[in-house]
């Protein structure tokens, strides 16, 4: 007779490398693989736990002495859009949105490479071939799509973006970087905001947010935003308050972060 043991998502830790959001300090990430049957439901349940994923990945940073990074979110019912987004929405009001199956095609990669250029250029994308960004777009056993915005035949902008059980996700996103008053980084952001409603989805997960960091600083111009901070989802309402000072008493060890998790069909591990 054969007995077959359930399978439980294995977590492993990255080796320490350079922040590429703050200088002078060690990322290190606690991670899972993404895949089975069951990828959908991990990735909703992680994804509610301040994990991001990456192709078939799911990551959440665990540095040793640093917590500055913090996953964020908007509360789509909470936002109030400012006057400043509200011309955002103006300036770019000839763009059509077009979503597709998470397909790569080479004006995609050609905007990725110019978008690098302009904005990323030192950091650790800077030498992704035309195979490595295939991989990052294709490489999904969840539902994804990818939502391009053009204006004719003019590709402007490219956000691959996860549909997840309270939301979307924007897992990656690029665009035409000149000129830069269009802001259309900005404008991604609202026009998601704008389909989670449509699609009556309370939240739209954004990444990280880094204070101190000029990189990600700005997530917290938007309203309704939350961050995943000591294992609960809360409305950052003084981005202030929170700041990126190093301390090794800030970090949970990686044990008690896992033994925290809620996995599917599962209850947390009570800490004793």
């Amino acid at each position: 007779m054969r007995h077959t043991l359930p399978i439980a998502p294995q977590f492993y830790v990255t080796a320490p490398q350079p922040c590429p959001y703050l200088d002078g300090r060690q990322e290190r990430k606690l991670f899972t693989a993404l895949q089975g049957d069951e990828a959908q439901k991990l990735n909703d349940g992680l994804s509610q736990q301040g994990f991001r994923r990456s192709q078939n990945v799911l990551y959440r940073p665990s540095c040793a002495d640093c917590s500055a990074c913090l996953s964020a979110r908007i509360d789509v019912r909470k936002f109030k859009i400012r006057k400043s987004q509200k011309r955002v929405l103006k300036r770019n009001n000839e763009l059509e949105r077009r979503a597709t199956s998470p397909w790569a095609t080479e004006d995609q990669y050609q905007l990725f490479r110019k978008y690098l250029s302009a904005r990323h250029a030192s950091g650790g994308m800077a030498d992704m071939d035309v195979f490595e960004f295939a991989a990052m777009i294709e490489e999904t056993p969840i539902r994804t799509r990818v939502i391009e915005y053009g204006i004719g035949s003019k590709l402007m902008a490219v956000a691959l973006t996860d549909l997840i059980a309270d939301g979307l996700s924007m897992v990656y996103s690029f665009y035409e970087p000149k000129p830069a008053v269009l802001s259309l980084g900005t404008y991604l952001i609202l026009d998601h905001i704008a389909l989670a409603k449509e699609a009556n989805l309370p939240y739209l997960y954004l990444g990280y947010w880094v204070p101190g960091s000029p990189k990600m600083g700005y997530k917290a111009r938007f309203s309704g935003l939350e961050i995943y901070y000591k294992n609960k989802w809360q409305a950052l309402d003084d981005p202030d308050s929170f700041n990126a000072e190093l301390h090794p008493m800030n970090t949970i060890p990686i044990a008690e972060q896992v033994a925290d998790l809620s996995l599917p069909d599962s209850k947390p591990i009570s800490r004793r």
